[in-house]
């Protein structure tokens, strides 16, 4: 067994694991985060996308005892205080979600993507970013819509308009 600090969604947790324990089941099994989901524990389809000192990883394949003192975002933390992220909110209007089981790693890649390249994304771009995520329900359509209006929605609030 392994002590562990980390800090998840702004809080810091100490956790004594097993040292194969990945990071998914720290967050899902030890913290109770179930947003971020298990899917295919290989990299291969995303649903457990979550958000590592700022970037987009996938959580199936990264020991937790790797990555002690590092800050941890889930789809639970990017609505804090209870009122949806933009891309988030993006997903509900423009209907991006079916069975929503992709929903959090798809919104967790996306929300990386905006902010990585500042909301200068066109459709290419964020297909084929989120080539690494995998839906089986939508057709990427309108999850692509909702990935372009939030990036509008973040040069706008930098004051570079739509």
């Amino acid at each position: 067994m392994t002590e562990l600090t980390l800090t998840v969604n702004g809080t810091v947790h100490r956790c004594e694991i097993e040292d194969r324990t990945l990071l998914v089941h720290l967050l899902r099994d030890h913290l109770g985060l179930t947003g971020t989901h298990v899917g295919c524990d290989t990299t291969q389809c995303g649903a457990c996308t979550v958000h590592l000192d700022g970037r987009a990883v996938k959580s199936c394949t990264i020991l937790a005892v790797a990555i002690g003192g590092a800050e941890v975002t889930t789809i639970e933390g990017l609505a804090p205080d209870g009122r949806l992220s933009p891309l988030q909110e993006a997903f509900r209007t423009h209907h991006g979600l079916q069975c929503g089981f992709c929903t959090p790693g798809m919104v967790m890649a996306g929300t990386d993507l905006i902010r990585r390249h500042g909301g200068q994304v066109d459709e290419r771009m964020v297909r084929g970013e989120l080539e690494g995520n995998i839906c089986r329900c939508t057709g990427y359509v309108n999850i692509v819509k909702a990935v372009l209006a939030a990036a509008a929605e973040y040069r706008a609030a930098q004051g570079e308009g739509a």
